[in-house]
């Protein structure tokens, strides 16, 4: 291996180790009780190292924020497999639902926290990792409307009535906001909410 790319390989090890100690003291602590000087300790470098990498604590916090919705977005296309789009939509439906439980510290991160937005305004950038996964829900409605499965109406009408439906049921589940319902009935309900949702959607 010649040094340049021995160079890169240690460059792109060290981004790593940053970004998986960051993660780790994110969702043990906090983003507020979290600095780029904690986190220096954990690494045992200076703070200078991780600026070399992020510009402050909000860009780290984005890019741990970006590849949470990587792996959201690899659920989600765990659906596309499925020919028919209404049981694919009913499908990523569950597969939501399955990431936030699986990873409710991330889902607070990704869907809740502010920081993360707060850098793409300050960078100016677009949010494409959360894009994406929205655009493959825009695409399964697209075709659900195509095959005449729900009613005709405004693409982002029916997308964002969808995801604000799951959003909200999901979040107040994680947040231990619906505690007046036995834990072990929480997912079939959500699941029945959910096709009573689809249901008043069809065609």
């Amino acid at each position: 291996m010649g040094v340049l790319e021995r160079k890169e390989r240690e460059k792109q090890e060290m981004r790593e180790l940053i970004l998986r100690t960051a993660t780790r003291m994110f969702l043990e602590e906090g983003y507020e009780k979290t600095s780029l000087r904690n986190i220096a300790e954990q690494i045992e470098y200076s703070p200078a190292t991780i600026y070399l990498y992020f510009k402050d604590k909000k860009e780290l916090f984005y890019a741990i924020h970006e590849r949470a919705f990587e792996k959201f977005f690899t659920y989600l296309s765990l659906a596309e497999a499925i020919a028919n789009p209404m049981q694919r939509l009913r499908r990523m439906g569950e597969l939501y639902i399955d990431f936030a439980f699986q990873n409710p510290e991330l889902y607070d991160l990704m869907f809740i926290m502010r920081a993360p937005m707060e850098a793409v305004k300050e960078n100016h950038t677009e949010w494409r990792c959360g894009q994406r996964s929205f655009e493959l829900l825009r695409k399964t409605i697209t075709e659900c409307m195509e095959a005449q499965l729900i009613k005709p109406m405004d693409l982002d009408v029916a997308a964002l009535s969808i995801l604000s439906f799951i959003h909200g049921f999901t979040s107040m589940t994680i947040r231990d906001r619906l505690i007046m319902y036995p834990k072990e009935s929480l997912r079939p309900l959500l699941e029945k909410s959910l096709d009573n949702m689809l249901d008043l959607m069809k065609a």
